[in-house]
């Protein structure tokens, strides 16, 4: 029953979001580069609750908002795909105590999930592809996604830690003893 509970606060943190990057962040860009919240939200999925809840959340998140800004429905689905299962596979294999390690998922994250979105375009679209340009958008995109990771790290981290107690109930940090 609190899984159910934690999947509509998913949906609801998904339309805040939307309304943040919609209405707030249009006026917070650096050098017109808005940051991805949507990256860090399915990785913080991923990472604290499972795999099925980090792929699925990523393909419905993905596929509304293709449905609402894409030419092309479910390139970012398949790619908030990959971001949710990566948040599992770093979870496996990584800390997340350490604020450095959050910070590198997030990096690792948002190059996987820009670089793989703009070669599926590109594919799908037929556009030709312009890596100078991609990869300043892409620098510039990290470091703003890195810079709110940093600002919201105590949130996601006590967040995450009660969503870690439900999904993942024989974890060592929070186990009951």
């Amino acid at each position: 029953m609190k899984k159910i509970g934690i999947g509509i606060l998913f949906f609801i943190i998904f339309f805040i979001i939307y309304f943040l990057e919609a209405n707030i962040f249009p006026f917070l860009t650096i050098n017109g580069v808005l940051p991805n919240l949507f990256i860090i939200f399915i990785l913080f999925i991923g990472l604290f609750a499972n795999t099925a809840y980090g792929v699925f959340f990523g393909a419905i998140c993905g596929l509304i908002l293709d449905l609402i800004y894409g030419k092309s429905i479910g390139i970012s689905a398949v790619m908030f795909c990959i971001v949710g299962y990566l948040g599992s596979y770093f979870d496996k294999n990584f800390s997340k105590e350490n604020k450095i390690t959050i910070i590198l998922m997030v990096v690792g994250s948002t190059i996987i999930f820009e670089a793989g979105y703009y070669l599926l375009s590109s594919i799908i679209i037929d556009f030709k592809l312009e890596w100078l340009a991609f990869f300043k958008i892409l620098i510039v995109e990290v470091v703003y996604n890195v810079l709110l990771s940093i600002i919201l790290y105590p949130i996601i981290q006590k967040a995450g830690y009660s969503v870690d107690r439900i999904f993942k109930k024989n974890n060592v940090l929070t186990r009951y003893f």
